[in-house]
């Protein structure tokens, strides 16, 4: 099987309290569908637990220059995979 091309292996790391969205990303997951009127999170193919814990992971992001939670990283559209406690990233900017 062919490698994904990714510009970026970020780290994924845990925090103790759950990581904060930004209204950005809130209105990304309100629009794409993934969150619901009331801020509730719903990913197709997440458990509720597996949601909890990315609740409280975060990445280093390359692109934004900043600490953003995981689930922020797994809804951008540089987002390529998440092998075995790392992240693949394109690395390309957003707008």
């Amino acid at each position: 099987m062919d490698e994904l091309e990714h510009k970026f292996e970020v780290e994924v790391k845990t925090a103790e309290k759950s990581q904060k969205l930004s209204e950005q990303a809130k209105d990304e997951l309100r629009t794409s569908g993934m969150m619901d009127e009331k801020g509730k999170i719903k990913l197709k193919g997440v458990s509720p637990k597996m949601l909890k814990r990315m609740k409280q992971e975060f990445v280093d992001c390359p692109v934004l220059k900043s600490e953003i939670g995981f689930i922020q990283c797994f809804v951008c559209p540089n987002f390529q995979s998440r092998v075995i406690g790392k992240v693949l990233c394109k690395g390309a900017l957003l707008k």
